[in-house]
């Protein structure tokens, strides 16, 4: 159909650059920024380079508790899971056992 092409070649096409809202900040901190600078570095970079990294850390994030909700679920699905209370008994115990150790040593 020729509509869909037109709306094809409409959205494929290379999209504008945009702005990220202005942010209000104390003179100190603007101060302590410009300080902060790399050689040849403005503050927009800076900026666009920090919310790159908080976007890309935020992205990660919630794929790592994704691929973790997903293992739960394997796990419990397969019946192989240990319950987290047995996993804290164990680690009790071992700290348990750690400070025995170091009392004794110490006496």
């Amino acid at each position: 159909m020729p509509g869909q092409q037109v709306l094809q070649k409409r959205y494929t096409g290379p999209m504008k650059s945009t702005t990220i809202p202005p942010v209000r900040v104390e003179p100190k901190f603007r101060e302590e920024l410009e300080q902060s600078l790399e050689d040849g570095e403005s503050i927009a970079a800076l900026v666009e380079k920090a919310v790159r990294t908080e976007v890309a850390r935020r992205r990660d994030h919630a794929e790592f508790v994704r691929r973790g909700m997903e293992s739960i679920a394997r796990s419990e699905a397969a019946g192989d899971w240990v319950p987290a209370d047995e996993v804290l008994a164990k680690l009790d115990a071992k700290v348990a056992a750690a400070r025995a150790r170091q009392k004794a040593a110490s006496a």
